[in-house]
């Protein structure tokens, strides 16, 4: 490699990433999955790289690279999920950390970063609700509505008309008001209220606690509990606990706790005594959704998502633990 060609490289590359977070935010709107969403990230800068001499100056760097990060999203939908979820269960689904989306400036409502990263479209919920809709609708929704791209520019990128764009817009946004529950959650990031505080406190008490029946009146009736990607959803108060029993959860013992944030909303990681270790190891994280001052929804991630989400990778046994 030249001189030039390496300090044009490092150049491009200082251009990029100063959008490499939001860039994965996108890409992990699109698809879902932390993980898938990083690998697109590295694919869409590999691509940028190889046909920068087409950044022409027509849109801005950050928009071409939104093309290019787009398309790549397309591309790997069409080969790993060709169809999109069906029924309430999201397998590939994975939490992304507060953590990270703190990476973002925050700045004015009308500014592209916070945009990116608003509460309303990276909860879980909403996370779930899109990977229902087929990959371009998806695309077009996300650039629309999440990003407030102009239809003729949609269309370009997808190389439709803006009449097919403007279509598959009402076709997603239908989508999305059957899959979204009919209640959104009151809880931001940081904005949290007094009651919502309280009742994950007491949640979490109750969960190390093992206390089944307290658990229980925490639950709306409706609620709704997954562990993505173990196969399974429970729906409503009784099934919800009902599984927990079944599952031997009551008899458990050597649980702790430690608060977590994740998609900008509450979460709490468990830990599970190991006598050979001689700690308190990664078991699962439950996200919270809240409203009317219950919890609505329960989704359980696998211990695997510990490193991601920046949490201790054990608590020792005099129960101090300290956050990575």
């Amino acid at each position: 490699m030249s001189a030039d060609t390496r300090s044009e490289e490092l150049e491009f590359t200082g251009l990029a990433e100063r959008h490499r977070r939001e860039l994965h935010v996108h890409c992990y709107r699109m698809l879902g999955s932390f993980e898938d969403a990083e690998d697109t990230v590295q694919e869409t800068f590999l691509r940028a790289w190889r046909r920068r001499e087409t950044f022409e100056g027509r849109s801005t760097f950050r928009a071409w690279l939104y093309r290019i990060a787009t398309n790549a999203c397309l591309d790997l939908l069409a080969k790993l999920r060709p169809q999109p979820a069906t029924g309430g269960e999201v397998p590939w689904l994975q939490p992304y950390p507060d953590r990270l989306l703190d990476e973002l400036p925050a700045g004015d409502a009308d500014e592209p970063e916070t945009v990116a990263v608003a509460r309303e479209t990276i909860e879980l919920a909403y996370l779930i609700a899109v990977q229902h809709l087929a990959p371009r609708p998806r695309a077009v929704l996300v650039l629309r509505d999440v990003l407030g791209w102009p239809a003729k520019d949609v269309a370009e990128l997808l190389g439709d008309s803006v009449n097919s764009v403007n279509s598959a817009l009402q076709r997603a946004r239908a989508g999305m008001r059957e899959h979204l529950p009919a209640e959104r959650q009151d809880w931001t990031g940081g904005e949290e209220d007094a009651a919502t505080r309280d009742l994950v406190r007491r949640f979490t008490d109750a969960s190390v606690a093992t206390d089944v029946d307290a658990l229980a009146g925490m639950l709306r009736d409706d609620v709704r509990c997954s562990m993505p990607p173990t196969p399974g959803l429970c729906v409503g108060r009784e099934a919800v606990v009902n599984d927990w029993i079944k599952d031997g959860f009551p008899e458990m013992t050597g649980l702790r706790a430690v608060p977590a944030a994740v998609n900008r909303q509450p979460a709490v990681a468990f830990y599970h005594w190991r006598e050979r270790e001689g700690a308190y190891l990664p078991l699962t994280v439950d996200a919270l959704r809240v409203s009317g001052g219950l919890i609505t929804e329960i989704l359980t991630f696998h211990a695997d998502r510990f490193p991601a989400l920046g949490l201790p990778e054990r608590l020792p046994a005099d129960g101090t633990e300290q956050l990575r």
